[in-house]
């Protein structure tokens, strides 16, 4: 079933900044009902976050300076498929020009996480930590979208630092414009409906 199937509002392009809402025919449980936040869709690729899958892991378990400065929930979460045991920190930029922070879009920022946590923590309002990401070859998350799999929502900071990620494709559903809106109360198992 495609976008236009699900009466979905015209499609949006993926940029960084953008969210990607499974749609229910997304069945892979790496991405079953998740909300990915783009940091990167250009010739070579896509690359973004999963935002709702926080882990058990405390942030202090694998990297000790980062635990305190981190928002909450302090855990990790699990970013996506590639590279699990790799961690990328995202961070709400107060500035500009901070070393150990690159600007993605609307002051959200990577974090270098072998830099100096004195220097980032004071000009960065929120920070989070991932364990993998999520990422796409040329060509293959439009083979997505046109498949059906994926919605592209408007995404904020407020979405990536959100104090209770878990009911994030819910909300994120629910801010959309009629027909979407609807589907945010869409049955995991329908047959049960």
């Amino acid at each position: 079933m495609t976008a236009d199937e699900w009466g979905a509002p015209p499609a949006r392009p993926p940029a960084a900044g953008r969210l990607l809402v499974a749609t229910p025919l997304l069945t892979d449980p790496h991405f079953h009902r998740t909300v990915v936040y783009l940091l990167e869709h250009d010739g070579g690729g896509t690359v973004g976050v999963v935002l709702n899958r926080p882990s058990h892991t405390p942030v202090g378990q694998v990297l000790p300076d980062w635990h305190d400065v981190t928002s909450e929930p302090q855990v990790v979460f699990n970013g996506g498929p590639v590279q699990p045991d790799g961690a990328l920190c995202l961070g709400l930029l107060g500035g500009s020009g901070v070393a150990g922070m690159r600007e993605v879009v609307d002051g959200v920022s990577t974090v270098d996480l072998d830099g100096d946590v004195t220097v980032v923590a004071p000009a960065a309002s929120r920070l989070r930590v991932f364990a993998g990401h999520s990422g796409w070859s040329p060509g293959q998350l439009e083979h997505e979208l046109a498949e059906g799999a994926w919605w592209v929502a408007p995404g904020s900071p407020a979405d990536l630092f959100s104090a209770d990620p878990r009911p994030l494709w819910t909300t994120v559903l629910r801010r959309q414009p009629p027909p979407l809106c609807f589907l945010a109360t869409y049955p995991d198992d329908p047959t049960l409906n």
